[in-house]
């Protein structure tokens, strides 16, 4: 007896997606009419790997649709994921599969019953949501737990494709009706469901009541941890009525900080921080109670957050982002905690980078000397980026701190001293930083940035060194000898350097007319004759006017006070941080911008297929889609947008022909820029008015006009 091949076992399907030989499709043909069970599975594996791998097989439908006639739960999942995926280009034929869809919801195996509600839930053409209803009403009031939980689920997809049909079908509040189920999967499957249509919809369907709370609260326990995940967000969304109720459900869902997934514990912390608002908004300053609760909160928040910094580096990044946020709003939970955020020297770079904005924020007069050996030590590391920011952050914790910053620009004096290029670079452009915050207290060490002009190489390091001298010309002896280095190069150095060159000449001018006229003269000229910059030369225009008719008025304005720098460590405004926090767990909480920031909710037509699923933000669109939903949504073809979307290339009236008709958008369309008349107003056009505005002798024998 022959041995048996051990590519036929099981486990080793990849021999299915091995590359197809010419004529195999008609092969696959007649393997799926094969009376042979093994072979017709064989033939559809064969027919899903090459679908995968991205091969038409759309040819076989109606074939692979015969397939679906079977007792054998296998096949007849491969058949429903070849349906779901072609339907959409299929559609007529699909509408083949509907008896057979019916039939199988009705099958005494619950397996079937809820595979068949799920593919008629995932595939999305508008005839079968008609067939879908009645076996999904029947599959939602299934005696089958896992049945049930299917059909939840496919209320969801169907609210994407026909939400007027589920509310007249009552399937919402079939969905209410779950959330008092006795399986805790049901009941998380439906607070799913209900969230993802409240997202869909724009409007609360939860409506979460006292009787809810509590059943939701008591599924926590039971359900699976993506269950969890899914109850606590739905918590996180409810406004308790007073500091007592908020503090109860707090006690019910602090469990859950010690729980081993990840998402788990972060939905917590949001659930947990959103409701320590109503407590200390609703404490009484008289009674200590909520007080005590708060810090005792305070305190168990910490731990799991630093657990979570064990993970892996990608769970580490996604951690310090919510962190970050957290840091912001309730800066004493991890006010203690600082040294776990220090780097580790096998940390990723991205790591590390999100570990320095963390230590910024943290950092406080108690630990800055501990702070300060740390970052100085990071100054020495080899990557460059890391070492800049580090730079950078002894910088910003000057800023912050006033009574440690003479500390820091004692370490960052030393560092100047290291000589290396990008190293005294950074600490130039943070120095001037301290001198914006701090005027007229630190500048002895101005002597030391002299002598390191040599090695300033980076337009932002230039910048900022040419504004110290500017600043503080009268302290520096040859403060027009420094410019003047820095002038020889004027045409070839970068806008930026070249703006803060004019200015610091200027301001040097001022302070010293008699030794720097000829340079300020020199510096005019090139900004207002050999430049095409239109700043500079705006500004050189302004200095000249100013210096040569009221230089005591061009002290003030050059010369003036400037206020200081703020403090950007919690740059983020207090409404946006708020929206950010309940956001904690999603990706507005590691992008740090709102979900409107970054999602584009589509409406799609119910032939065009796809997927979506309970938990999907939003759709993504192709490019070439989206042009066409909004040409036929917005009717751009017919030259007008009505009161709905504006053309993106309207011009305001403006034609490159002179007699060619304006496209202007009407009723509700932004208004016209540059006062062309609107296509709708019937009013003639005035004759413009032009008038002359300089004379030939002043502009080399030309007449100016304007109107």
């Amino acid at each position: 007896m022959a041995p048996k091949d051990s590519s036929a076992a099981g486990g080793s399907d990849s021999r299915f997606f091995t590359t197809q030989k010419k004529g195999e499709m008609h092969e696959l043909r007649l393997e799926l009419h094969s009376t042979d069970r093994t072979t017709k599975v064989d033939a559809v594996k064969k027919v899903i790997a090459s679908m995968t791998v991205g091969k038409d097989v759309s040819g076989l439908f109606t074939d692979v649709l015969n397939c679906v006639q079977t007792g054998n739960i296998e096949l007849k999942k491969l058949v429903y994921l070849y349906l779901i995926n072609y339907a959409k280009t299929q559609p007529e034929l699909t509408l083949l599969a509907v008896n057979t869809f019916v039939k199988d919801a009705n099958d005494p195996n619950p397996l079937i019953r809820a595979l068949a509600v799920r593919t008629m839930g995932c595939i999305r053409v508008d005839r079968i949501t008609e067939y879908l209803c009645e076996p999904l009403s029947r599959a939602l009031r299934d005696e089958d737990p896992y049945v049930r939980k299917t059909a939840a689920v496919c209320v969801a997809k169907l609210y994407d494709i026909a939400p007027d049909l589920v509310q007249e079908r009552g399937f919402i509040e079939t969905l209410h009706d779950l959330i008092s189920d006795s399986n805790p999967s049901v009941v998380a499957n439906g607070v799913a469901a209900l969230s993802e249509i409240s997202e869909t919809s724009g409007r609360d369907v939860m409506k979460i009541t006292a009787s809810v709370l509590q059943k939701l609260l008591a599924a926590l326990n039971e359900c699976t941890e993506w269950g969890q995940v899914f109850i606590l967000d739905s918590l996180a969304k409810y406004t308790p009525a007073e500091a007592r109720e908020a503090e109860g459900i707090i006690e019910r869902v602090t469990p859950r900080l010690q729980h081993a997934n990840s998402a788990v514990v972060m939905s917590a912390v949001k659930v947990i921080l959103s409701y320590m608002d109503v407590m200390g908004g609703n404490a009484t300053p008289g009674g200590g109670a909520h007080a005590e609760s708060l810090r005792a909160l305070t305190r168990k928040l910490a731990p799991p957050l630093v657990t979570l910094l064990n993970s892996e580096p990608e769970i580490q990044y996604v951690a310090l982002r919510n962190i970050n946020l957290i840091v912001q709003k309730r800066p004493s939970i991890l006010e203690n905690e600082i040294k776990v955020f220090f780097c580790k020297y096998n940390d990723p770079i991205y790591v590390k980078m999100e570990k320095l904005e963390i230590i910024i924020k943290l950092v406080s007069e108690r630990n800055i000397d501990q702070v300060l050996l740390e970052l100085k030590e990071y100054a020495t590391e080899v990557d460059v980026d890391f070492v800049r920011k580090s730079v950078s952050a002894i910088g910003r914790c000057a800023v912050k701190l006033e009574r440690a910053a003479e500390r820091c620009i004692g370490v960052l004096l030393e560092l100047i001293q290291t000589k290396v290029n990008y190293v005294v670079q950074e600490s130039v452009i943070v120095i001037k930083d301290i001198f914006r915050r701090y005027p007229n207290r630190y500048e002895s060490i101005i002597a030391t940035l002299c002598d390191n002009l040599d090695t300033l190489d980076e337009p932002q390091a230039k910048a900022s060194m040419i504004w110290i001298i500017g600043e503080y010309a009268e302290r520096i002896d040859n403060a027009d000898e420094l410019l003047d280095t820095f002038l020889e190069t004027f045409e070839e150095e970068d806008p930026a350097v070249q703006l803060q060159l004019l200015t610091a000449t200027v301001k040097c001018f001022l302070k010293n007319p008699e030794e720097t006229q000829d340079m300020v003269q020199r510096v005019l000229d090139l900004a207002t004759e050999e430049s095409d910059n239109p700043d500079l030369r705006d500004r050189g225009f302004i200095y000249w006017r100013l210096l040569s008719t009221d230089p005591e008025a061009a002290k003030l304005v050059v010369l003036g006070d400037k206020p200081v720098i703020e403090d950007d460590t919690f740059r983020l405004e207090p409404n946006l941080l708020n929206v950010l926090v309940g956001q904690i767990a999603t990706l507005s909480s590691i992008y740090h911008k709102p979900p409107e920031a970054f999602v584009v909710r589509a409406k799609r037509s119910p032939a065009e297929g796809g997927d979506l699923g309970v938990g999907d933000v939003g759709e993504e669109i192709e490019e070439g889609d989206e042009e066409e939903e909004y040409e036929d949504e917005n009717d751009v073809d017919q030259g007008s947008s009505g009161g709905g979307g504006m053309d993106l290339l309207d011009m305001g009236g403006l034609a490159v022909d002179d007699n060619a008709p304006s496209v202007n958008s009407g009723g509700g369309g932004m208004g016209d820029l540059f006062g062309a008349p609107s296509p709708a107003s019937s009013a003639p056009e005035p004759e413009p008015r032009m008038s002359k505005v300089c004379a030939p002798e002043k502009s080399g024998g030309i007449e100016l006009w304007a109107g």
